[in-house]
């Protein structure tokens, strides 16, 4: 089993950033892609960004520019750094591990994930 537990999520003015994190514990961890999503209140949980295991690295067009993923196998810690935030971005982030060591933006693809951490950009 893996368990994720995400954190540094909270409030953040527009234009703002903010860093997530993702701690995992397992064995398999550092074989496996893993990735970010989020869910807003009454839509469907979305794509953000995923990486694999070799460190390359997938994002949601709508995002690419402002956000950057990466991996710390060391440390077995996932992060999301957001950048230029919008009001739009407000969702619970989850984060998640593949059942194979590179990513899609499928849901399906993910076996384990996290509780999520709040985002919220408002003025």
């Amino acid at each position: 089993q893996v368990q994720l537990v995400e954190s540094g999520g909270g409030l953040v003015q527009p234009g703002g950033s903010l860093r997530l994190s993702c701690a995992a514990s397992g064995r398999a961890f550092s074989t496996k892609a893993m990735g970010w999503f989020r869910q807003a209140p009454g839509k469907e949980r979305e794509f953000v960004a995923t990486i694999a295991w070799t460190g390359s690295t997938i994002y949601a067009d709508s995002l690419k520019g402002r956000f950057t993923i990466s991996r710390d196998n060391a440390k077995n810690t996932m992060y999301l750094q957001m950048n230029s935030l919008k009001s739009e971005d407000t969702a619970v982030y989850y984060c998640a591990t593949a059942r194979t060591g590179w990513g899609t933006q499928d849901l399906y693809v993910y076996n384990y994930w996290g509780q999520g951490t709040q985002v919220t950009v408002s003025s």
